[in-house]
């Protein structure tokens, strides 16, 4: 998925988006598992709000994507506020790098956008090689009850002067996933330019989940619910689940 025109307005549509709970997120979990941090890998990085947070806030930060538009985004956004982050252009279910990270993160519906079973584990085989032993893995899923509470079926719009859209969220075959169908109005001078949008989106049980980690050779070490510090969820109430995974020691 390119984005393309998306990346144009993504963060005008996400302004109320709580980027920097992901940030407390990932500090709180570092230091709760006492694990040594100086390299991050952001893992689906978008236009580069959690990358460059965390490069403020002093870390080596290497942000991933597939999307051109969104890391130019990014870049844009990181020499602005001069925060020093290395944009990589590659799919996270096939990622090849050549350096080994403290800890991978991976953020904001970033997996629900994987919708192949496969790929998913593969995106999890691939997290597991780039991080150094002992390091973590944190990454966040749509839980089921919110794909079939709040999702699927269900029809969103807004009208602002500058940005209007509708998003109709269809479900499909498979079981907790949905496209989502976006038409956007865009204001270029006294005229609203429209284009479309398609996204597919796919969660698994936590079950699932913790499966593919295992056998991946993690060790879950924590299942949270909607940035809560504490550990518990509950897949039907809350919206949004945490892992944080942990790569054992060679020792191990």
């Amino acid at each position: 998925m390119s984005y393309g025109r998306f990346a144009e307005i993504y963060d005008e549509l996400m302004e109320d988006v709580p980027y920097q709970d992901w940030v407390t997120f990932t500090q709180s979990s570092i230091h709760s598992t006492a694990v040594g941090v100086e390299r991050i890998l952001d893992l689906g990085a978008g236009t580069g709000e959690i990358s460059i947070r965390l490069a403020k806030e002093g870390y080596n930060v290497t942000g991933v994507d597939l999307s051109e538009d969104m890391l130019a985004v990014a870049n844009r956004k990181s020499r602005e506020q001069k925060a020093s982050v290395e944009w990589v252009k590659q799919d996270i279910s096939s990622l090849n790098m050549h350096v080994q990270y403290d800890i991978a993160i991976s953020y904001c519906d970033v997996i629900n956008y994987i919708t192949d079973e496969q790929e998913v584990q593969k995106t999890f085989q691939h997290a597991h090689e780039v991080i150094k032993p002992g390091g973590l893995f944190l990454f966040d899923v749509h839980s089921t009850g919110y794909i079939d509470r709040y999702l699927s079926g269900q029809t969103f719009g807004t009208v602002t002067d500058e940005i209007s859209y509708i998003w109709f969220c269809d479900e499909n075959e498979e079981d907790y996933s949905v496209t989502h169908d976006l038409t956007f109005f865009v204001r270029k001078g006294d005229l609203y330019e429209r284009f479309d949008e398609y996204h597919n989106q796919r969660t698994f049980p936590v079950s699932t989940y913790v499966a593919w980690l295992q056998n991946c050779g993690f060790d879950v070490l924590g299942i949270h619910s909607d940035f809560s510090q504490e550990a518990g969820y509950d897949e039907e109430e809350n919206d949004r689940i945490f892992f944080i995974c942990q790569k054992p020691t060679e020792e191990e």
